[in-house]
């Protein structure tokens, strides 16, 4: 896993409901017996198709988390650091990413560099 996978934590750290996960999948709620958070992947046991894996980086959890992040980043340097790691995960991951996350991520960035460099 990459730097910021083991930074952000998921199966730890983020609370996952089985309506974000139906959202996601765009099904039902009581379609999803019940969603497993396992170190890399998300497991869904489903009623109509059984199981099956997502990775956190799908999740608007992630997206979040990964924004927080940024917005911790209290240096320039910090800044560029993190940047770094989530350009590396988003190259080695781009499948798992939806296509407007890079957009999102940059435009926090941006704004979190405005106010760095105000200091």
């Amino acid at each position: 896993m990459t730097t910021l996978f083991n930074c952000l934590q998921p199966a730890q750290k983020l609370r996952i409901s089985i309506g974000d996960i139906a959202r996601l999948l765009k099904i039902p709620q009581h379609l999803i017996v019940r969603v497993e958070c396992w170190a890399y992947v998300v497991f869904v046991h489903r009623r109509d198709v059984g199981g099956q894996f997502i990775s956190y980086r799908k999740l608007e959890q992630w997206k979040n988390a990964v924004a927080c992040q940024i917005q911790k980043c209290s240096t320039l340097p910090q800044l560029q650091k993190l940047w770094r790691e989530i350009i590396t995960d988003y190259r080695k991951y781009k499948k798992q990413y939806s296509k407007s996350d890079r957009q999102f991520f940059r435009q926090i960035r941006l704004q979190r560099w405005g106010i760095l460099s105000i200091k």
